[in-house]
């Protein structure tokens, strides 16, 4: 069944909220979300800022211990406006060169820049602040930068970050035709999203992407009894596997951990194996490197596992 859902109030912390909507296993729903500031496809802010959620959807049927899948068919901006910081972030370059960096990091009011972003074209196009960096347009690659379910022990965690639930990743591999699956916590699962990216390079480096509202197209269906310790995600060419914490090294720890018990458990690969292959064809994406929780993303093309599946 399709859900047509129209959001009236939004969560700035991913966990057990009243559902907005009921839904069963397979179902896919279209919705909408507001920008990372709580402002709409109409660029009026109707909710407080803080990469505010739609949902929680529940979905029948779901339970601890069992693994939600999250098919993400379409993203789309659903306004010309977005924003981005225009300055990288001091915490990613060096402690010496933070003086160098424009003085819009180090205030208060930081300085937004600008970008045109026209579906039709397929492009995202700098209008400001200047610079003599000269015209610059991007193709679209739109995402969406904050998603997943209600945190494990009933708590209720900021937007701000991410764990093993999910939350503020910022991956930009979390795009169309990607499946992403989730741990359950909680009855339902609760399933949020939010904080929409038009474009947004590795690390999410100046704080944000080119933060726009969305038209979201997802379905959800539930895996039963099938227990996996952080999200995993696929698209037509890799697994991958997801590590929220910090430092850095921990998320990577976490990333690499999960793969590795991914290929035993879902590909037949004893303990060996699984480290023989992930030695020498694992590829790693940094998610995100700005917010309280780094993410580190542990990848593996899907031809070397091909043949395990024949």
């Amino acid at each position: 069944m399709e859900h047509r859902f129209t959001p009236t109030h939004y969560h700035t912390t991913l966990g057990p909220h009243k559902p907005v909507l009921h839904v069963n296993d397979g179902d896919t729903i279209i919705t909408t979300t507001v920008d990372a500031r709580g402002f709409d496809h109409r660029r009026e802010q109707v909710t407080p800022r803080g990469n505010p959620q739609t949902g929680p959807f529940y979905v029948e049927g779901a339970e601890p211990g069992d693994t939600l899948v999250v098919e993400l068919q379409e993203i789309r901006p659903n306004r010309r406006y977005g924003f981005a910081g225009s300055s990288v972030a001091p915490n990613v370059v060096d402690p010496t060169y933070i003086r160098e960096l424009p003085q819009m990091a180090l205030g208060e009011e930081r300085i937004d820049a600008e970008w045109d972003v026209d579906v039709e074209a397929g492009t995202a196009t700098l209008v400001g602040p200047e610079s003599n960096l000269g015209p610059l347009v991007l193709p679209l690659e739109p995402m969406i930068g904050c998603f997943g379910v209600a945190a494990k022990g009933g708590q209720a965690i900021s937007t701000a970050t991410s764990a093993e639930h999910g939350g503020n990743m910022d991956y930009r591999g979390f795009a169309p035709a990607t499946t992403v699956y989730f741990p359950v916590f909680e009855p339902g699962a609760l399933f949020f999203l939010g904080d929409g990216h038009a474009v947004q390079g590795d690390g999410e480096i100046v704080g944000s992407g080119i933060e726009v509202s969305l038209e979201v197209k997802v379905t959800l269906r539930v895996l039963k009894g099938k227990e996996i310790g952080w999200p995993r995600a696929e698209n037509e060419d890799w697994i991958m596997a997801i590590g929220n914490a910090r430092p850095l090294d921990q998320a990577t720890q976490h990333a690499t951990t999960e793969m590795l018990r991914w290929l035993q458990q879902d590909y037949g690969l004893d303990a060996l194996a699984a480290n023989l292959l992930l030695s020498q064809c694992v590829r790693y994406d940094l998610g995100n490197i700005f917010d309280p929780a780094y993410t580190m993303v542990c990848k593996l093309n899907k031809k070397y596992l091909r043949p395990l599946d024949n």
